[in-house]
């Protein structure tokens, strides 16, 4: 069967930092060029969409917001089923997780204590301090909801360095109330499936590239597409040779070229 659509993580597949990694550009021109259908999935929370964009376009990558789904855009939409859209929200996280459920007429309150929170939204934060942390907890103790854009513990960087992630804040809430949150983002298949219901696309039909076992390569088997790993990002060979069944790759490639 013929792939009609090629999914692909951001951080460590297409970029590393402000870097674009090696091929990146190309491939995407390639596939496009072949009439395949070239979306992003990634549980980065940190940027906009439109800031996705900004950045892929300098590196070469022309595309478009729908091209994008992020796991704070995937958060947003979650909340909105749920009808949560006019509901008060306390935020761990960056300007990706504040736009987007701003977006959707989420009502963000900075001061939990005062102002009362329906949830507590976390993901990676940069500017993470001990009185996020407390407040954040305040509000699960007072009856917010616990939800997660991701649970990454760390994500590659420029100059190859591992950083830590959105997952060690999410833990760090997690660990003082003793509460599990709900994460949205991957290996949990609800982006996923958002992403191939927008396209039209059967998960046959579609392949995952990514660079994480844990992540990317376990949401593509769970949600039945084909999973491709790229050693450029978090996982190297030995990595790689430990993995349980549930995590290994259908094809493993040194770089997008070998795509």
């Amino acid at each position: 069967m013929g792939f009609r659509l090629f999914i692909f993580d951001l951080d460590g597949v297409i970029y590393r930092g402000e870097e674009a990694m090696p091929y990146a550009a190309e491939t995407v021109h390639r596939l496009r060029q072949q009439g395949k259908m070239v979306r992003f999935l990634t549980n980065n929370s940190a940027l906009t969409r439109e800031a996705y964009v900004r950045r892929l376009t300098g590196m070469g990558i022309p595309c478009k917001e729908e091209d994008f789904m992020t796991s704070a855009y995937a958060t947003a939409l979650y909340l909105q089923s749920q009808g949560a859209s006019a509901k008060r929200v306390f935020i761990v996280g960056e300007e990706g997780i504040h736009e987007e459920l701003r977006r959707i007429g989420m009502q963000v309150v900075t001061d939990p204590e005062e102002e009362g929170a329906d949830y507590v939204v976390a993901g990676i934060d940069r500017d993470f301090t001990y009185d996020k942390l407390r407040r954040a907890h305040y509000a699960i103790q007072h009856g917010a909801l616990f939800i997660a854009t991701n649970r990454d513990a760390t994500y590659p960087a420029a100059g190859g360095r591992i950083v830590p992630g959105g997952g060690a804040i999410v833990a760090a809430i997690q660990t003082c109330t003793g509460v599990e949150p709900l994460v949205i983002g991957k290996p949990n298949t609800y982006s996923m499936e958002l992403l191939l219901r927008r396209c039209g696309v059967s998960a046959d039909e579609a392949v995952l590239v990514g660079d994480r076992l844990d992540t990317d390569v376990l949401v593509g088997k769970r949600a039945g597409l084909h999973t491709v790993l790229v050693l450029t990002g978090v996982t190297d060979a030995e990595a790689l040779r430990s993995a349980p069944a549930e995590m290994l790759p259908e094809r493993v490639i040194h770089n997008l070229a070998e795509l």
